[in-house]
């Protein structure tokens, strides 16, 4: 059975574990998933500088991959060190970020992000264009608090995170991605109330690799 290992590259154990969770129950056992997390830096990426520095966390957790890897899932939204990784490795790699935008955009659905960094805005809007989707990208709504303070708090999380649907779907959007890997657990709450598909990041890197490898 193939191998898979997510990689988290924030510093929160406790986050990679429900990922690697929500990893599983969308693999459905097609596949093993393991995980790896960040030894240092920082416990939620919420700027361009912590992004950028997140590249060398990946390449340092990259080089502690098994060797029975099968496939890689990059669980930060801003897909960190993704490209260099995909450079270095014929293995396959999903990144959320790329994964989640890609599921939004299909059959040409305008689409938005739901996050609650605003200091990523920019690096998001960039990963938009490079994937070609900026003619289907109707913008990004941010949760109102502190994103430190609300994934710490999953009701009131779940409450923001609601609100910036609303507002994106009010904007016009067809899909709404939930930007962030630490987001997950409540992406998949928000799920099936809007009367738009809410896009989940990780399983949607899980069906990417499945299609990669060939489950």
């Amino acid at each position: 059975m193939p191998h898979v290992v997510l990689i988290n590259p924030n510093t929160n154990r406790a986050t990679t574990e429900r990922m690697v969770e929500i990893a599983r129950e969308a693999a459905g056992g097609r596949f093993t998933i393991g995980g790896l997390t960040a030894t240092h830096g920082v416990g939620l990426i919420t700027n361009e500088k912590e992004l950028a520095a997140a590249t060398l966390v990946v390449r340092a957790l990259a080089a502690k991959l098994p060797a029975n890897c099968d496939g890689i899932i990059l669980s930060a939204f801003g897909d960190p060190g993704l490209a260099e990784l995909r450079r270095r490795t014929r293995i396959p790699i999903a990144g959320i970020g790329e994964a989640g935008l890609l599921a939004a955009a299909d059959g040409g659905r305008r689409f938005a992000i739901a996050t609650t960094t605003p200091g990523l805005r920019s690096s998001i809007e960039t990963m938009i264009a490079d994937l070609g989707l900026s003619d289907r990208y109707v913008g990004t709504e941010i949760t109102e608090g502190s994103p430190a303070e609300l994934t710490a708090d999953h009701q009131r999380l779940e409450t923001a995170l609601a609100a910036a649907i609303t507002r994106a779907i009010d904007g016009g959007a067809q899909a709404v991605v939930i930007g962030g890997g630490p987001l997950a657990v409540v992406a998949r709450r928000l799920a099936g109330r809007f009367p738009v598909p809410i896009i989940e990041s990780i399983p949607e890197a899980v069906r990417w690799l499945e299609r990669a490898i060939r489950v």
